[in-house]
């Protein structure tokens, strides 16, 4: 995995929001398409705090981007899309970002 920029997320907080099966399931969802919040919570079958409190998580982590669109009628719709990315790992990724951890 080539090393963050500034502003790219860390390893840890890309695994993070990876582990969640919830996540995963969104991510899934987003494959090959973009969707907005009310949609993709009707798609997953779960609440829409719920899918937003996880989509922040993967916005956080650069997995996900969004758009903010306003309607003829006024209405504002958040979009969502997956940013491609290509995780590979090994041990020298691993301990680079072990090596920023802070110690506790």
């Amino acid at each position: 995995m080539s090393p963050p920029a500034r502003n790219e997320p860390s390893l840890v907080a890309i695994l993070a929001a990876l582990d969640n099966p919830h996540r995963l399931r969104i991510i899934a969802a987003l494959r090959g398409k973009t969707n907005y919040v009310s949609q993709l919570a009707r798609d997953l079958d779960i609440s829409r705090p719920l899918l937003i409190m996880h989509l922040k998580k993967l916005e956080d982590a650069g997995l996900v981007s969004s758009d903010l669109e306003v309607s003829e009628d006024g209405k504002a719709m958040r979009f969502y899309q997956l940013v491609e990315f290509d995780i590979r790992l090994t041990p020298a990724d691993i301990a680079k970002a072990a090596a920023k951890l802070p110690k506790d």
